[in-house]
């Protein structure tokens, strides 16, 4: 419980978003505000306004709805991200009861947003609160605009609890040692031995790595320390970069390339892995697990298999709850 004349200790899990609805318009309004954001898209405004009106929110929207569509999850109306972020904050909350801690759940994008879960945690009485923006590896374009957004809704308190933000934890001993028995146990359950392993990551711009971004260094270190937990045979794993958008040269290789250069040159047989999400979302369930898959058959792969995110498993929420514990230390 928490100490006697002290407020209560908040945490707010914090994920990407998703459209409210599976349709164009939503999409629209999804799309609108995700690209608007200067951390996504570095381009100048006045270059980057028209594209984005006249061409992008005019064209993208029904296909992406469409995309939506074939992975939504229909009972709860809702994109799986966030069924499976609900359900993380659900789980850790109550992992965390005991210790007399609040957990919460936003969306960088749409809703339910930062601000007002801050607010609602405040209300509910924490004076101290943990933003855990859930990327294993850290970007500008995702956990430092988590952050941003979170401190804009502290400007407008008179009375602000004091914050703490979630670090990366792209090299945290246990996210490696669940990345690694996650991998083994989905091999286990196939009926086909893969000849490549792609461990694949959501792509960005080389001009934000030179930038500064420390993002494509951590991918790789992520990806060097699952092999070595897992030692395997130096040929058998490649790492690649998917979900490029636009027309620059982005971290690489290309996930949908690597993908079509193996079954073409005569790999019959591969799984891909996604550790850069800590929840299956769009990228994972519709263009990994479904788009790509087509491509590899369609260019003379056979056997192909997309590992499930670590989720709200009992394996993934360790992580979570670990990360997140030892940020509370001196709270708890």
């Amino acid at each position: 419980m928490p100490r006697s004349g002290r407020g209560r200790i908040g945490v707010l899990l914090v994920n990407l978003g998703s459209p409210d609805k599976a349709d164009a318009p939503s999409v629209r309004r999804y799309l609108r505000e995700f690209l608007s954001d200067p951390r996504v898209i570095e381009t100048p405004k006045v270059i980057w306004w028209p594209i984005l009106n006249l061409f992008v929110l005019a064209r993208r929207p029904a296909k992406t709805a469409h995309a939506y569509q074939t992975v939504w999850n229909t009972e709860r109306d809702e994109a799986p991200l966030v069924t499976i972020t609900r359900s993380q904050a659900e789980k850790l909350g109550a992992a965390l009861a005991n210790d007399g801690v609040v957990v919460d759940w936003a969306m960088r994008y749409a809703a339910p947003s930062i601000g007002d879960r801050l607010t609602a945690l405040k209300e509910a009485g924490c004076d101290r609160i943990l933003v855990a923006p859930l990327y294993p590896q850290y970007s500008a374009s995702t956990t430092a605009t988590a952050n941003d957004v979170a401190f804009d809704a502290l400007q407008k308190m008179r009375y602000q609890p004091a914050i703490r933000t979630l670090p990366a934890y792209y090299d945290e001993p246990s996210y490696i040692d669940v990345l690694a028995t996650s991998l083994r146990a989905g091999l286990a359950e196939l009926d086909f031995e893969p000849e490549r392993v792609l461990i694949t990551y959501h792509g960005l711009p080389l001009s934000y790595i030179a930038a500064g971004d420390p993002y494509g260094d951590q991918c790789v270190a992520t990806t060097r320390l699952l092999l070595e937990r897992l030692d395997w045979p130096e040929g058998r794993v490649m790492i690649t970069y998917q979900s490029r958008f636009g027309r620059t040269e982005w971290l690489g290789p290309y996930t949908d390339e690597t993908i079509v250069d193996l079954a073409r040159s005569g790999t019959r047989r591969i799984v891909v892995m996604m550790p850069g999400f800590s929840s299956d979302c769009l990228e994972t369930l519709e263009e990994m697990a479904i788009r790509n898959a087509e491509v590899f058959r369609e260019n003379g792969g056979v056997d192909y298999a997309a590992i499930p995110c670590l989720n709200d498993s009992p394996e993934g929420m360790r992580v979570i709850e670990t990360v997140v514990r030892r940020e509370l230390s001196g709270w708890l």
